[in-house]
Protein backbone atom coordinates (compact mmCIF):
# COMPACT_ATOMS: atom_id res chain seq x y z
CA UNK A 1 0.00 0.00 0.00
CA UNK A 2 1.18 3.51 -1.30
CA UNK A 3 2.71 5.50 1.75
CA UNK A 4 -0.08 8.32 1.62
CA UNK A 5 0.86 12.00 1.59
CA UNK A 6 1.98 14.27 4.30
CA UNK A 7 -0.73 15.87 5.86
CA UNK A 8 -3.85 13.73 4.51
CA UNK A 9 -6.40 12.57 6.67
CA UNK A 10 -5.61 8.85 7.25
CA UNK A 11 -6.05 6.01 9.33
CA UNK A 12 -3.57 3.79 10.27
CA UNK A 13 -4.45 0.50 12.20
CA UNK A 14 -1.70 -0.48 15.23
CA UNK A 15 -3.48 -3.77 15.48
CA UNK A 16 -6.26 -5.11 18.15
CA UNK A 17 -8.74 -1.88 18.83
CA UNK A 18 -5.61 0.52 18.79
CA UNK A 19 -6.12 2.94 15.77
CA UNK A 20 -4.78 6.34 14.77
CA UNK A 21 -6.94 8.43 13.46
CA UNK A 22 -5.37 12.01 11.72
CA UNK A 23 -8.36 14.30 10.70
CA UNK A 24 -7.41 17.93 9.87
CA UNK A 25 -4.65 17.66 11.41
CA UNK A 26 -5.25 16.17 14.54
CA UNK A 27 -4.17 12.53 15.80
CA UNK A 28 -6.65 10.98 18.03
CA UNK A 29 -5.78 7.33 19.14
CA UNK A 30 -8.24 4.91 19.78
CA UNK A 31 -8.10 1.81 22.95
CA UNK A 32 -4.55 2.24 22.81
CA UNK A 33 -1.86 -1.04 23.81
CA UNK A 34 1.44 -0.26 22.81
CA UNK A 35 3.00 -3.03 24.48
CA UNK A 36 3.65 -6.85 23.55
CA UNK A 37 1.82 -8.38 26.47
CA UNK A 38 -1.49 -7.24 28.87
CA UNK A 39 -2.12 -9.75 31.08
CA UNK A 40 -2.26 -13.43 29.83
CA UNK A 41 -2.46 -12.22 25.65
CA UNK A 42 0.62 -11.97 23.69
CA UNK A 43 1.08 -9.94 20.50
CA UNK A 44 1.08 -11.36 17.31
CA UNK A 45 2.75 -9.14 14.49
CA UNK A 46 4.65 -5.94 14.53
CA UNK A 47 4.16 -3.92 17.64
CA UNK A 48 3.26 -0.82 17.29
CA UNK A 49 5.83 2.13 15.67
CA UNK A 50 7.01 4.57 18.23
CA UNK A 51 5.80 7.36 16.25
CA UNK A 52 1.93 6.29 16.92
CA UNK A 53 2.22 7.83 20.93
CA UNK A 54 3.78 10.81 19.02
CA UNK A 55 1.90 14.58 19.56
CA UNK A 56 -1.54 12.56 20.49
CA UNK A 57 -4.49 15.29 20.64
CA UNK A 58 -6.53 12.82 22.69
CA UNK A 59 -7.22 9.21 23.48
CA UNK A 60 -10.77 7.47 22.78
CA UNK A 61 -11.29 4.68 25.42
CA UNK A 62 -14.43 2.46 24.89
CA UNK A 63 -14.31 0.96 28.04
CA UNK A 64 -12.19 -0.51 30.72
CA UNK A 65 -11.35 -3.94 29.57
CA UNK A 66 -7.21 -4.75 29.97
CA UNK A 67 -7.12 -5.09 25.90
CA UNK A 68 -8.31 -1.62 25.74
CA UNK A 69 -7.31 0.66 28.17
CA UNK A 70 -4.25 -0.40 28.87
CA UNK A 71 -2.80 1.87 32.05
CA UNK A 72 1.00 1.42 31.14
CA UNK A 73 0.22 2.60 27.30
CA UNK A 74 -1.91 5.51 28.84
CA UNK A 75 1.00 6.45 30.75
CA UNK A 76 3.41 6.22 27.80
CA UNK A 77 0.94 8.47 26.45
CA UNK A 78 1.97 11.05 28.83
CA UNK A 79 -0.53 11.37 32.18
CA UNK A 80 -1.53 14.42 31.19
CA UNK A 81 -2.96 13.71 27.51
CA UNK A 82 -6.34 14.36 27.58
CA UNK A 83 -8.53 11.23 27.59
CA UNK A 84 -11.96 10.87 26.40
CA UNK A 85 -13.75 7.76 28.05
CA UNK A 86 -17.17 6.26 29.33
CA UNK A 87 -18.89 7.40 32.43
CA UNK A 88 -18.05 5.19 35.48
CA UNK A 89 -13.92 5.24 34.41
CA UNK A 90 -13.14 8.65 35.38
CA UNK A 91 -11.58 8.01 39.16
CA UNK A 92 -10.04 4.64 38.15
CA UNK A 93 -8.22 6.21 35.35
CA UNK A 94 -7.71 9.34 37.74
CA UNK A 95 -6.56 7.62 40.25
CA UNK A 96 -4.28 5.78 37.72
CA UNK A 97 -2.34 8.74 37.85
CA UNK A 98 -4.03 10.14 34.05
CA UNK A 99 -4.64 13.51 35.21
CA UNK A 100 -6.99 14.82 32.41
CA UNK A 101 -10.48 12.71 32.02
CA UNK A 102 -13.18 13.45 30.27
CA UNK A 103 -16.55 11.36 30.56
CA UNK A 104 -19.13 11.17 27.79
CA UNK A 105 -21.95 9.35 27.78
CA UNK A 106 -24.01 8.71 24.41
CA UNK A 107 -25.14 11.88 22.50
CA UNK A 108 -22.23 13.95 24.81
CA UNK A 109 -19.28 15.87 22.96
CA UNK A 110 -16.01 17.05 22.94
CA UNK A 111 -13.81 19.33 20.83
CA UNK A 112 -10.35 18.39 20.50
CA UNK A 113 -8.98 20.82 18.34
CA UNK A 114 -11.77 21.75 16.12
CA UNK A 115 -12.64 18.14 15.29
CA UNK A 116 -16.19 17.67 17.17
CA UNK A 117 -15.63 13.63 18.88
CA UNK A 118 -18.96 12.60 19.73
CA UNK A 119 -20.10 9.60 22.13
CA UNK A 120 -22.02 6.87 21.14
CA UNK A 121 -24.15 3.75 22.42
CA UNK A 122 -22.90 0.30 22.25
CA UNK A 123 -23.61 -2.96 23.43
CA UNK A 124 -20.55 -4.68 25.79
CA UNK A 125 -20.28 -5.27 29.20
CA UNK A 126 -17.57 -2.44 29.97
CA UNK A 127 -16.81 -3.36 33.99
CA UNK A 128 -12.83 -3.86 34.72
CA UNK A 129 -12.27 -7.27 35.84
CA UNK A 130 -11.65 -8.54 38.56
CA UNK A 131 -12.35 -5.43 40.74
CA UNK A 132 -12.51 -2.52 38.80
CA UNK A 133 -15.41 0.04 38.38
CA UNK A 134 -18.79 -0.92 36.46
CA UNK A 135 -18.36 1.51 34.10
CA UNK A 136 -20.06 1.75 30.08
CA UNK A 137 -18.90 0.93 27.03
CA UNK A 138 -19.13 3.46 24.37
CA UNK A 139 -18.07 3.97 20.26
CA UNK A 140 -17.34 7.54 18.59
CA UNK A 141 -17.88 9.43 16.27
CA UNK A 142 -15.56 11.55 15.06
CA UNK A 143 -16.34 14.52 12.58
CA UNK A 144 -14.17 16.76 10.98
CA UNK A 145 -13.64 17.24 7.29
CA UNK A 146 -14.42 12.99 7.39
CA UNK A 147 -16.82 11.21 9.63
CA UNK A 148 -15.51 8.36 11.30
CA UNK A 149 -17.38 5.86 13.52
CA UNK A 150 -14.98 3.67 15.59
CA UNK A 151 -17.12 0.88 17.27
CA UNK A 152 -14.32 -0.15 19.73
CA UNK A 153 -16.02 -3.34 21.18
CA UNK A 154 -19.57 -3.76 20.26
CA UNK A 155 -22.63 -6.58 19.13
CA UNK A 156 -25.20 -4.88 16.84
CA UNK A 157 -28.15 -2.87 18.53
CA UNK A 158 -30.98 -1.16 17.63
CA UNK A 159 -29.91 2.22 17.02
CA UNK A 160 -26.83 1.76 15.21
CA UNK A 161 -28.38 2.49 11.73
CA UNK A 162 -29.09 6.35 13.06
CA UNK A 163 -25.36 6.57 12.70
CA UNK A 164 -25.94 6.22 9.12
CA UNK A 165 -25.84 8.79 6.04
CA UNK A 166 -23.06 10.54 5.49
CA UNK A 167 -20.15 8.10 7.01
CA UNK A 168 -16.80 7.90 5.17
CA UNK A 169 -15.34 5.26 8.04
CA UNK A 170 -16.59 2.45 9.24
CA UNK A 171 -13.56 1.00 11.81
CA UNK A 172 -15.56 -2.23 13.15
CA UNK A 173 -14.55 -5.12 15.38
CA UNK A 174 -15.14 -8.72 13.09
CA UNK A 175 -13.35 -10.70 16.36
CA UNK A 176 -11.46 -10.63 19.54
CA UNK A 177 -8.91 -11.80 21.11
CA UNK A 178 -9.09 -15.43 21.83
CA UNK A 179 -10.76 -18.80 19.76
CA UNK A 180 -14.04 -17.92 20.49
CA UNK A 181 -16.44 -14.87 21.29
CA UNK A 182 -19.08 -14.05 24.06
CA UNK A 183 -21.70 -11.96 24.06
CA UNK A 184 -21.74 -8.67 23.02
CA UNK A 185 -18.90 -8.90 19.80
CA UNK A 186 -19.22 -8.50 16.31
CA UNK A 187 -18.09 -12.03 14.30
CA UNK A 188 -17.27 -11.53 10.53
CA UNK A 189 -21.28 -11.95 9.37
CA UNK A 190 -22.58 -9.91 12.24
CA UNK A 191 -19.67 -7.00 11.03
CA UNK A 192 -20.99 -7.32 7.51
CA UNK A 193 -24.56 -7.40 9.30
CA UNK A 194 -23.41 -3.53 11.00
CA UNK A 195 -21.68 -2.30 7.60
CA UNK A 196 -24.75 -2.97 6.16
CA UNK A 197 -26.92 -1.12 8.75
CA UNK A 198 -24.10 1.51 8.76
CA UNK A 199 -23.58 2.31 4.54
CA UNK A 200 -19.90 3.78 5.17
CA UNK A 201 -18.02 4.75 2.38
CA UNK A 202 -15.37 2.13 3.45
CA UNK A 203 -15.45 0.01 6.40
CA UNK A 204 -12.19 -1.23 8.31
CA UNK A 205 -12.10 -4.23 9.84
CA UNK A 206 -10.36 -3.76 13.32
CA UNK A 207 -9.91 -6.02 16.51
CA UNK A 208 -7.91 -9.46 14.67
CA UNK A 209 -4.90 -10.36 14.24
CA UNK A 210 -2.68 -8.97 17.20
CA UNK A 211 -3.50 -10.16 20.93
CA UNK A 212 -3.93 -13.92 21.54
CA UNK A 213 -3.65 -16.04 24.56
CA UNK A 214 -0.31 -17.54 25.23
CA UNK A 215 0.50 -21.17 23.42
CA UNK A 216 -3.08 -21.25 22.01
CA UNK A 217 -1.98 -19.36 18.64
CA UNK A 218 -0.62 -22.36 17.71
CA UNK A 219 -3.68 -24.41 18.11
CA UNK A 220 -6.42 -21.75 16.40
CA UNK A 221 -3.83 -20.08 13.78
CA UNK A 222 -6.71 -19.13 11.19
CA UNK A 223 -8.38 -16.80 14.08
CA UNK A 224 -5.65 -14.49 13.64
CA UNK A 225 -5.92 -14.22 9.92
CA UNK A 226 -9.09 -15.22 8.79
CA UNK A 227 -11.78 -13.16 10.17
CA UNK A 228 -10.98 -9.85 8.21
CA UNK A 229 -10.99 -11.82 4.93
CA UNK A 230 -14.80 -13.34 6.12
CA UNK A 231 -15.77 -10.03 6.67
CA UNK A 232 -14.74 -8.68 3.13
CA UNK A 233 -15.92 -11.75 2.01
CA UNK A 234 -19.79 -11.15 3.71
CA UNK A 235 -19.96 -7.24 3.26
CA UNK A 236 -19.66 -7.61 -0.42
CA UNK A 237 -22.69 -9.78 -0.18
CA UNK A 238 -24.75 -8.10 2.33
CA UNK A 239 -23.40 -4.25 1.33
CA UNK A 240 -22.09 -4.38 -1.97
CA UNK A 241 -21.50 -0.31 -2.18
CA UNK A 242 -18.99 -0.65 0.89
CA UNK A 243 -15.21 -0.50 0.03
CA UNK A 244 -13.77 -2.81 2.58
CA UNK A 245 -10.15 -2.02 3.10
CA UNK A 246 -8.01 -4.31 5.03
CA UNK A 247 -5.29 -2.84 6.59
CA UNK A 248 -2.66 -4.96 8.61
CA UNK A 249 -1.26 -3.61 11.68
CA UNK A 250 1.03 -0.91 11.14
CA UNK A 251 -0.61 -0.20 7.63
CA UNK A 252 -2.21 3.04 6.49
CA UNK A 253 -4.91 4.29 4.48
CA UNK A 254 -6.11 7.31 3.56
CA UNK A 255 -9.45 9.03 3.09
CA UNK A 256 -9.58 10.77 -0.13
CA UNK A 257 -12.60 10.65 -1.88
Amino acid sequence: MAEPAPGADRVTYAGHATVLIELDGVRLLTDPVLRNRVVHLRRHGPAPAPEIADRIDAVLISHLHHDHADLRSLRVLGRETPLLAPPGSGDFLRRAGLSTVSELAPGEAADVAGVRVTAVPAAHAGRRTPFGPPAQTIGFEVKGGHRIYFAGDTDLFEDMAELAGGLDVALLPVWGWGPNLGAGHLDPERGARAAALLAPRIAIPIHWGALFPLGLARLWPEHLRAPPREFARRTAELAPQVEVRVLSPGESTTLSA
